[in-house]
């Protein structure tokens, strides 16, 4: 039988995909998408939606009891970027979304939690190239101090009440079907809109930082196949390294004028330069690889054709 799933936070720019994904997967039924306010249109028609607050306990939890619903995902959550100007709120709703699933899956009412962690909860004092799955964490923003208190609870309620929860610290993500969501690494997405919309690209980074990057399709895959891995096999209960590309805004823009010739790009680093500092360049993810056999598929060339052919199509740019 399939397992009934509730995704919380499914408008976002992976809960949407992760949805869609899931739902082709497991049938449309099974999968019940839930945010504070209503997605895309093909989200909204491919199956199940209900409005939620995921700091209110109350409505997840009857969203629960309603679908009988086995596993959680929870992709709630404010961003690196926009947390900065919003620390309390992005504290809040990073923490207290995480506590009522984790409270759901200990008192027995959701049986699996997925929860995402992220490079934020490295900082300027974590090695940056090849960064160990276990090393320094002294994060400077309020998006990775809410993603590293996060891991350290997952941890705690798998081994003090026996949670079923497994995560992975996503590297930036890249996708041409939702638009970025106030990330520090959504240059990476930005930059391919326009460079078909105006074949100019001014940058918030310079153009040295490199960052772990990821397609989404990989993303997607990595989750759906840490969440379908046996038990056993899940050894790290805090969060796993998952890594695929490391680029800068230079490398990205030299893949974008092997499509687009004349396209040009600049640099205006603002504030999130500062954040990307804090980061790694590149991820150690030997231990996913080792425990649950992930594998990542896209590279820079293949994923700058997707990216542009998938915009073009979408977006009609």
């Amino acid at each position: 039988m399939a397992s009934k799933i509730l995704i919380i936070g499914a408008c976002g720019q992976i809960g949407t995909e992760l949805t869609m994904a899931l739902r082709e997967k497991q049938g449309k039924d099974n999968i019940i998408a839930c945010d504070i306010r209503e997605g895309s249109k093909e989200l909204m028609a491919s199956g199940p939606f209900e409005i939620a607050d995921a700091t209110n306990y109350h409505q997840i939890e009857d969203l629960v009891i309603q679908y009988d619903i086995d596993e959680v995902y929870l992709m709630a959550a404010m961003l690196s970027a926009t947390a900065e100007k919003f620390p309390m709120k992005g504290w809040a709703l990073n923490m207290d979304s995480l506590f009522h699933v984790l409270n759901l899956a200990k008192d027995g009412k959701v049986s699996k939690v997925f929860w995402p962690s992220s490079i934020a909860v490295f900082g300027p004092t974590t090695p940056k190239q090849n960064t160990p799955q276990t090393t320094i964490m002294e994060p400077t923003t309020v998006y990775g101090i809410s993603k590293q208190a996060g891991e350290r609870w997952c941890e705690y309620y798998h081994r003090k009440f026996g949670v079923d929860v497994r995560s992975i610290r996503y590297p930036g993500l890249i996708s041409y079907k939702t638009l970025p969501g106030g990330g520090t690494t959504d240059y990476a997405v930005e930059i391919y809109h326009e460079a078909l919309k105006t074949e100019k690209y001014t940058s918030f980074l310079k153009e040295d930082t490199e960052l772990p990057m990821m397609f989404m399709d990989d993303a997607i895959r990595a989750t759906i196949s840490l969440m379908e891995a046996p038990a056993e096999n899940v050894k790290i209960r805090s969060s796993y390294n998952l890594s695929a590309l490391n680029f800068t805004p230079e490398t990205l823009a030299a893949s974008i004028q092997k499509h687009i010739p004349d396209f040009e790009i600049s640099y205006d680093p603002d504030f999130r330069q500062a954040i990307a500092d804090s980061w790694p360049s590149s991820i150690d993810d030997s231990a996913a690889r080792q425990d649950w056999g992930w594998r990542h598929e896209f590279d820079l060339e293949k994923m700058t054709s997707q990216m542009l052919e998938g915009i073009k199509e979408v977006h009609h740019v």
